[in-house]
């Protein structure tokens, strides 16, 4: 019986590797620009890290998590998200001594159970940022300048659409979550069964629902963004004003409340104007680092989704192919031995180079190098060997000339 792979899984190759690959690059080199340190932590944590990070009513505790019992009987879940994973390592590697704020990046994968649709897997990348110790909208405001910085620069400007919004501080939300309920109250019966208990357990979740009964309900429900306290008032408006001034397209979407429980104060998605769905987002949440047992640390980062990034630059497939430069045509071992040399002095000077590994014919070689877009080809024949020469063949134009066989020569002319 064939073995496939999993579903919600993907083989990444050829192409669409190049894509991947053009945005890994760009990333690092984001990152560098903005003195971000990357950090890598274990695809798998204690669940409890998770049920107490990521909030014990949220969709992706309650359905989403990959979660088993290893041989010592401990609860494990790989990773279904990594900001609460970046916290656990800030707080058990001791980092809240570092100089402050801290700055860290990451590209991995995570994990999620979820319903399959289009950019959506089960196994999939997420670029993030998570910044500890400042308490500033001037932190804030860089999570969201690295972010859309990011998508501008591999192409996306002018793409995707960057909302915003503030769930405020606990002082202010408190007092709002009163004013919440009093609202839905009333027609909490006609409400799909989570609301029923997000009503009761976190009800600022209920402004993310996407039952049309329930959206129907909550389309006159008084917004937290109404009803911030003046600290919180204050950090928006300098954050929308600085995004003004920096020309960063953004609206103001008073129902974002981001899907994890950890976060307060400014929140943010970004939505692809193509695919219609969220491509990745983030905040503040300055509460985790205590909840999960370290010193209170204010915090704020983002995550993006690379598969659906992927897909919005599906065109780029072509720009980014790779191309050889010299493709060896040999068709004897003695050419192969004395072909050995100048190949490997030509890759350390970062040509790219390929060669016959299956003793084809002249013609298939040939034909073979075509396929490949070699820019060049070079011929060493019997007479060639002989008279240490070469034919180098220019692939784009169909000329060809003789010139002597080795690095300095082959240089100079290709």
């Amino acid at each position: 019986m064939k073995i496939t792979r999993q579903k919600g899984t993907k083989d990444i190759f050829l192409d669409e590797m190049n894509v991947w690959q053009y945005i890994e690059e760009n990333i690092r080199n984001l990152c560098d620009e903005y003195n971000l340190n990357e950090i890598r932590t274990p695809v798998f944590e204690s669940t409890e890290l998770f049920l107490r990070g990521v909030g014990n009513e949220t969709d992706i505790v309650n359905k989403e998590m990959y979660t088993f019992l290893d041989k010592g009987n401990r609860s494990i879940t790989l990773r279904p998200e990594l900001t609460a994973g970046v916290v656990r390592a800030y707080i058990e590697n001791g980092m809240s001594s570092l100089i402050s704020p801290i700055k860290f990046w990451y590209n991995a994968n995570m994990y999620r159970y979820e319903k399959m649709q289009k950019g959506r897997y089960r196994e999939f990348s997420q670029f993030g940022v998570e910044i500890f110790g400042s308490k500033s909208y001037k932190a804030d405001l860089e999570a969201i300048i690295i972010s859309s910085n990011f998508l501008d620069r591999i192409g996306l400007k002018g793409e995707y659409t960057l909302s915003i919004n503030s769930i405020g501080c606990k002082k202010c939300r408190e007092k709002y979550i009163n004013k919440l309920k009093s609202y839905i109250k009333p027609n909490l019966s006609s409400m799909c069964d989570d609301c029923k208990k997000r009503y009761d357990k976190n009800p600022l979740r209920v402004l993310d629902c996407k039952v049309e009964t329930c959206q129907e309900i909550l389309k006159d429900a008084p917004m937290i963004l109404d009803n911030l306290c003046d600290d919180c008032k204050n950090s928006f408006n300098k954050v929308i004003n600085s995004l003004e001034k920096l020309n960063i397209n953004y609206k103001i979407d008073k129902k974002i409340v981001r899907g994890l429980d950890y976060y307060n104060g400014i929140v943010y998605e970004y939505t692809s104007d193509d695919l219609g769905l969220a491509i990745g987002g983030g905040g503040r949440y300055d509460t985790l680092v205590e909840n999960l047992g370290g010193a209170s640390t204010p915090a704020v980062g983002f995550g993006m989704g690379l598969n659906r990034v992927v897909l919005l630059l599906e065109d780029m497939k072509e720009k980014l192919k790779s191309y050889v430069d010299v493709y060896f045509l040999i068709t004897n071992d003695e050419g192969y031995i004395k072909s050995l040399d100048v190949i490997k002095m030509l890759r350390e000077n970062g040509y790219k180079i390929e060669q016959d590994l299956s003793e084809k014919s002249f013609r298939a070689q040939l034909k073979y190098a075509d396929k490949i877009k070699a820019r060049y080809v070079i011929i060493l024949g019997e007479d060639e060997i002989k008279n240490n020469k070469c034919i180098l063949r220019n692939m784009e134009n169909g000329s060809q000339k003789e010139i002597c066989f080795n690095f300095d020569e082959i240089v100079d002319n290709i």
